[in-house]
């Protein structure tokens, strides 16, 4: 075919009756048109019309099957949520709610009143608020508290978390004024205490949460820094990123973790180390304010907490930044279904799960998808990822299938997202779900097919 027999937009979309028609046949013609001046050919435009009609209907953001062995995958969405959010989501969004409205007394709510309660009890907080993200929470924490005066935070804290925001860009944004303290390795309490001058607002601690310093290395206990901004009665901000519930020494309780050296360290030992303190902890060893996120470790929807002393809270509630940044009925609804899992069955929160499910599960349904896929079972590593927990490895499975099957899988529906490595496919079953296994399987004999 050379460019004039292309037919017209008229000739293409006749009889065509969709109003999506004139567009998609535009953009099909200028596709065949390169086609043709590279030397190829566009084949049947009719039918590459229907086909690009139905791609403009079919919705973008959509489920993927994760078998990447990283568990909050920042790519892919963080956290699943359990049924049970889910079935909360779907409640309150399909008609109108109580989001602000007190039904009791007939008069206007809060809609911070749906989830305070229960993150009191779960962090032993006085107050709490819920944002939009953890980034929108220390802003907000910042800009209500600081703005105009300074915020002290030791320089090996200054992070650039995803996307390339940094710390100390937020710091900026929110009118505070930044003083750094310390060294990159090491850093005392005694520094905190140098820096305190007339116009210091807060101490502020940012966990790293996304990377390790190792070696010639110092940092005050939380419980060290906290005395310092009591002598001065100075609040001090917790930013604990991850957004662990539980305490430290159970996030991996039954799961087999080692080190990024590959030392077996057994359940409980990173975390023993406070790597990854939980909201209760860092409020009971003295931080006026925590904030952490809803998406993470906690194994709920993109959310930002901030929890802690209610003076404090209330004056972030009062700031005008705050309504920019509240977060929408549907994230509380699916936060609030999450937060009640707590209480009685943590292990129906899909991250946990796969944190602290045993070994041989995995290899079961390792070994079943080699089966039904015709792969071979590989032992291998997961990661907890979304910036937590980055030394630490957990004992993992997968199934093992040509490299060239990567991309195929990828443009299957739902998507299958595996690792190449050593020249083959990984399909990591620790952050496949049981019921999932089926579906990879067929996935994988279709694309050969």
């Amino acid at each position: 075919m050379e460019l004039r027999d292309l037919p017209s937009v008229d000739e293409l979309t006749r009889g065509v009756d969709d109003p999506l028609a004139v567009a998609a046949a535009r953009t099909v013609l200028d596709r065949a048109r390169e086609e043709i001046r590279a030397g190829g050919d566009p084949g049947d435009l009719a039918t590459r019309l229907r086909d690009e009609l139905d791609a403009s209907r079919a919705p973008s953001l959509r489920r993927v099957l994760n078998a990447t062995g990283v568990i909050v995958h920042t790519n892919l969405g963080r956290a699943p949520l359990a049924p049970e959010a889910l079935a909360r989501v779907v409640e309150v969004g399909r008609g109108y709610s109580n989001l602000e409205y007190d039904v009791a007394d007939g008069a206007r709510g809060s809609r911070q009143d749906h989830v305070a309660p229960i993150l009191r009890r779960l962090t032993g907080a006085e107050s709490a608020l819920v944002v939009n993200n953890n980034a929108g929470a220390v802003l907000l924490a910042l800009a209500a508290l600081a703005e105009g005066r300074e915020v002290v935070v030791s320089r090996g804290e200054l992070i650039e978390i995803g996307d390339g925001f940094r710390i100390p860009d937020v710091l900026a944004r929110s009118g505070a004024r930044l003083v750094e303290v310390g060294t990159t390795n090491r850093t005392r309490a005694a520094d905190y205490e140098r820096a305190i001058g007339p116009d210091t607002a807060l101490l502020l601690r940012v966990h790293q949460s996304n990377f390790r310093v190792v070696g010639f290395t110092e940092q005050p206990r939380l419980e060290e820094v906290a005395a310092v901004a009591r002598r001065h009665e100075l609040p001090l901000v917790d930013d604990l990123g991850s957004g662990v519930l539980f305490p430290s020494n159970s996030l991996l309780q039954g799961s087999e973790s080692r080190t990024a050296t590959g030392k077996n360290e057994g359940s409980n030992s990173l975390l023993l180390g406070g790597w990854e303190p939980s909201a209760k902890e860092a409020l009971a060893a003295g931080a006026d304010l925590v904030c952490f996120s809803g998406d993470k470790l906690l194994g709920g929807p993109q959310a930002g907490i901030v929890a802690g002393r209610a003076e404090l809270v209330e004056r972030l509630r009062r700031h005008p930044l705050q309504r920019a940044l509240r977060a929408d009925k549907l994230t509380l609804a699916a936060l609030e279904g999450t937060l009640l899992l707590y209480l009685d069955a943590p292990e129906r929160i899909p991250v946990l799960r796969m944190l602290r499910e045993e070994t041989p599960a995995v290899r079961a349904r390792a070994e079943r998808l080699a089966e039904l896929a015709g792969g071979t079972v590989e032992e291998t590593v997961a990661r907890v990822g979304g910036g937590a927990l980055p030394l630490a490895e957990l004992a993992s499975f997968a199934c093992a299938v040509e490299e060239s099957l990567a991309a195929p899988l990828r443009a299957c529906e739902p998507p299958v997202v595996g690792v190449v490595r050593d020249g083959k496919l990984l399909l990591d079953c620790r952050t496949l779900a049981d019921d999932e296994i089926d579906v990879v399987a067929a996935a994988v004999t279709g694309v050969r097919a």
